[in-house]
């Protein structure tokens, strides 16, 4: 074979996988892509990062490749996977941006040898080793792979658009090369940061020793619930203060929120009566009906016919009792199955396996992993029929199938599959194992070429049944739609500000919805579901601006802008729920500490201050910030192993979490010593503390970036 025929036959995969490794990548090791890609001097940008721009025109051609990538899997495109996509570029577009320069600066590069290695070399990335290994021996083929390699480059080199391999090449050598580059430099990268994590002898010894304590004390607990919340005043001043103390914890994205109203233009009674109406005069046609199939595509059912037949386990269908016992033939329904009305016509019924074991030689006409073609559809029609005529003259059927199939899972067991469930197998091979008998042999044609396939036993016999489904959906007629349409319009006419729409909110006993906190690249809204268009509106309105109608899902919405985050720190408003509870508490603890005493002594006379009784804990574990019938108590925990209080009448008085707790230790002693592997557990450390910064290396530059989004002004 030429050179140029290994390009057109390997090199459009081998690109493709190469792009889709680059994915892969990104999506489970945080990879990058080469800058020259995505930065640019283009006054048009999508954002910034660490004051580099990203450039818009790129970004969009960068999700255009990945969405063409995903469409390639058989990844159906919407607005969902769109989004998805555009959401996984612009990380890709951060982490590039964030990650120039680090391998320069702690001295990780890939050099030309190593680059060789990863393409042509023992060490070849799986996606080219899997493009040039030979699948009848396992064996990669180098040279094959520095050829076509070579051929792009004398391509690629020689800008010769007019080659028809010539896009293959570009795709190559300016997406390609670079993912495999980068991809090493991370892999470089987090190996070194893990590998810098180290975990002691003896700070294993010591955790150990530190677990195997054991507490008991005896408490008294003066819940805040004691105090009524009516009687602890928070003011705005002291949420501001106590969020300036503690900004890391109170920042916020950019968000805004919305009131709306929404009017159901989903199929009313009347419209599910005119679908049921259809149904039913079908109904006696479809019994009648020769060809079901014919049939159900011309009158446009919701369900395709399915030409095969369904184990009773595994029918999950409305009715399903009612339906298979009728005589062949028969039809049930109309009955309502979600949002169809259906017909149910029994077809046939049969016993059936639910598992078969078989042995088979296959003759491919194609590469399983790759799709290309390795032999004409002819010359392997007439070896496996070679084949069925030895064995039908006495050959074995095992030695065959070392000797000439070309599935390498099965062949050194003489072909033999063991037992496989029914529907595991291509559909083809599935529907001969299953609906043929014990020991018949018969050649059978898939898409990976012919195979000579022997039933060796069937077991797990159960009734199966072919049925077709005559569904037609219930939807809203024009009616219905420009009905809710119109209520929809008359309102947001009527209620162009907060005060108008508040009144007809009231005045036509509607119900007023919120969705908080939709930040600006959404593409959905919680409660509501897709409308870019909406987000796009929230972000361009002022607050108490109202909606134009918007068509969302089965509904017409009106909305109103409440609320409008900016990226920083909470308000005080915004703050006031997570802040207020703490603050609050605060100053319970301090009035129930003012009611204990500074320096109290003893528990029985904290007891009668406050009311409370006198309760026992034991067995508390040092490792646990739990204490049983109390809940989350790290500070009780803490001091009960603290030993300054043995042979104390009593503790200071502790605010816990859910009250404020005086304590009195009794006894802290040490359970059984550790019978286990030190160094086993001391390794199992380390590799956790690796694994976590192998998780966190990149996500701790990226909190250092400055970033700015400007993809709402875009999308």
């Amino acid at each position: 074979m030429s050179v140029i025929q290994q390009i057109r036959d390997k090199a459009a995969w081998l690109v493709f996988g190469l792009i889709a490794l680059s994915l892969v990548g990104f999506l489970l090791m945080d990879a990058f892509v080469g800058r020259s890609r995505f930065f640019g001097g283009s006054s048009t940008t999508i954002g910034q990062v660490n004051g580099e721009q990203l450039e818009y025109a790129k970004f969009q051609k960068q999700a255009a490749d990945r969405e063409d990538q995903y469409k390639a899997k058989g990844i159906p495109s919407n607005e969902m996977m769109q989004q998805t996509v555009k959401d996984e570029v612009w990380k890709q577009f951060i982490e590039e941006s964030v990650m120039s320069g680090v391998y320069e600066q702690v001295g990780i590069e890939i050099s030309d040898k190593e680059l060789n290695d990863m393409l042509v070399g023992p060490n070849a990335i799986p996606e080219i080793r899997q493009s040039f290994t030979d699948p009848k021996t396992g064996i990669f083929d180098g040279q094959a792979a520095a050829a076509t390699i070579n051929q792009l480059r004398t391509i690629y080199k020689t800008n010769k658009k007019t080659d028809k391999n010539y896009e293959e090449a570009k795709k190559f050598f300016e997406d390609g090369i670079p993912q495999i580059i980068k991809l090493r430099e991370r892999e470089k990268y987090i190996s070194l940061i893990a590998n810098s994590g180290y975990v002691p002898k003896w700070m294993v010894e010591k955790t150990i020793s530190d677990n195997s304590q054991i507490a008991s004390i005896q408490f008294v607990n003066t819940p805040y619930s004691t105090i009524p919340d009516s009687a602890v005043k928070v003011t705005d001043d002291e949420i501001k203060e106590y969020v300036d103390k503690h900004r890391d914890q109170y920042k916020q994205e950019e968000t805004r929120s919305i009131a709306y109203v929404a009017f159901n233009a989903g199929p009313t009674s009347v419209d599910s009566a005119r679908v049921l109406d259809q149904v039913l005069k079908l109904r006696n046609e479809f019994a009648s009906a020769p060809d079901p199939e014919a049939f159900m595509a011309h009158n446009g059912s919701e369900i395709s016919y399915n030409d095969a037949y369904t184990p009773l386990s595994k029918m999950q269908i409305p009715h399903k009792d009612s339906i298979v016992a009728l005589p062949k033939g028969g039809i049930f329904g109309p009955y309502l199955d979600v949002n169809n009305y259906v017909v149910a016509k029994k077809i046939d019924e049969k016993s059936m396996p639910d598992s078969v074991r078989a042995r088979h030689i296959l003759i491919a006409t194609v590469d399983p992993k790759t799709g290309q073609p390795i032999m004409e559809d002819s010359l392997a029609k007439k070896k496996i029929d070679s084949i069925r005529m030895l064995i039908e003259k006495g050959a074995r059927f095992d030695s065959l199938a070392v000797r000439f199939s070309d599935d390498p899972s099965s062949k050194e067991k003489g072909g033999d599959l063991g037992y496989f469930p029914a529907g595991m197998m291509i559909k083809e091979f599935n529907d001969f194992s299953l609906n043929g008998k014990k020991g018949e042999k018969k050649v059978v044609k898939t898409q990976f070429g012919y195979h000579y396939i022997e039933i060796l036993d069937q077991k797990g016999f159960e009734p199966a049944y072919k049925i077709a489904y005559l569904a037609k959906k219930i939807e809203p007629s024009q009616e219905t739609d420009q009905n809710a349409s119109g209520l929809a319009n008359q309102f947001a006419g009527e209620s162009r500000n907060e005060k108008a729409f508040e009144a007809n909110v009231l005045k036509n006993n509607l119900q007023k919805l919120l969705a908080l906190d939709i930040q600006p690249t959404d593409n959905s809204i919680q409660g509501l579901g897709l409308n870019r268009q909406l987000v796009r509106w929230i972000y361009e309105a002022e607050p108490g601006d109202v909606s134009e109608p918007f068509n969302v899902g089965d509904k017409y919405v009106v909305a109103m802008l409440t609320e409008v985050n900016h990226a920083g720190t909470m308000s005080v408003a915004k703050a006031r729920p997570l802040v207020e509870p703490i603050l609050r508490n605060q100053k319970k603890a301090d009035q129930i500490i003012k009611k204990i005493g500074n320096a109290p002594v003893s528990l029985e006379a904290v007891a009668i201050a406050t009311g409370q009784q006198l309760q026992k804990a034991d067995s508390i574990g040092f490792n646990s910030p739990y204490i049983p019938n109390l809940g989350q108590e790290s500070k009780v925990v803490g001091a009960a192993f603290n030993k300054q209080w043995l042979g104390k009448p009593c503790s200071p008085a502790i605010a816990g979490n859910s009250g404020v707790f005086v304590i009195k230790l009794e006894n802290v002693i040490a359970k059984p010593n550790f019978n286990g592997d030190i160094e086993q557990m001391r390794r199992s450390q380390q590799q956790m503390q690796q694994s976590l910064a192998q998780r966190q290396a990149v996500e701790v530059l990226k909190k250092t970036a400055t970033i700015k989004d400007n993809r709402a002004k875009f999308l």
